[in-house]
């Protein structure tokens, strides 16, 4: 048994607490608010923010790129129309990171392709400005893609020697060889992706386009051998 006062001090000091630890009070919790109304609204959790969805179980498999891109990509099916060195060159736009105003030729396919994640991109961009994220459909585009290697990669799958590839940019060797290697890393995100929406048409293209980047210099254990 506590007396009175000393009963009043506690609940004041809990009152305290709780205020200071409230959700009103934390810094980032309208960022998380405005972040979770972006994935209520795409989708991606149910309408009470508690049920990830299928679109969230395949954002949940991409680490390398933005999730939220590579998941409209695959839900939008753009690269099933694509064969691998199309799907290696456009996908390389969301892994290669040196700012770079070369803007190369590209096939008409290609060309659509890129189109369509562009769009995809600014639908994103729009939808968190939407919910008071400080960003814009331009800006969000900008910061996830980079088409400046493209037709490099996408040469690098068709077999393209490496020596050749590197005359066809100003791109140092080194990026190159990153930017393929992180490549790499998201076709398996995304034929992971392709597991869980149950697609093997999608799961076997992605082997089929990480073979065929997976050989000479850029995956040579050393570069002294």
């Amino acid at each position: 048994y506590l007396p009175p006062r000393r009963r009043a001090r506690l609940r004041a000091k809990i009152a305290h607490v709780r205020a200071l630890t409230s959700n009103e009070r934390l810094q980032l919790f309208p960022d998380f608010q405005q972040r979770l109304g972006v994935l209520r609204a795409a989708g991606y959790v149910d309408g009470a923010g508690d049920t990830v969805q299928l679109k969230g179980r395949v954002a949940c498999e991409v680490n390398t790129a933005d999730e939220l891109v590579v998941t409209e990509m695959v839900f939008e099916n753009v690269l099933q129309h694509l064969d691998p060195p199309e799907i290696a060159g456009i996908l390389s736009a969301l892994v290669f990171q040196e700012r770079s105003d070369n803007q190369p030729p590209l096939t008409p396919r290609l060309q659509a392709a890129r189109a369509s994640v562009e769009g995809i991109a600014r639908g994103l961009g729009a939808l968190q400005a939407a919910h008071g994220l400080p960003t814009s459909p331009d800006d969000f585009a900008a910061q996830n893609l980079n088409f400046g290697l493209v037709d490099v990669v996408y040469d690098w799958a068709r077999g393209v020697p490496f020596a050749e590839i590197c005359q066809i940019t100003l791109v140092q060797e080194g990026t190159i060889v990153r930017t393929v290697t992180r490549l790499d890393e998201l076709l398996r995100e995304v034929r992971n992706a392709a597991r869980v929406v149950g697609d093997p048409t999608l799961y076997r293209k992605m082997e089929a386009t990480s073979q065929l980047i997976r050989r000479g210099v850029i995956f040579c254990a050393s570069l002294y051998l």
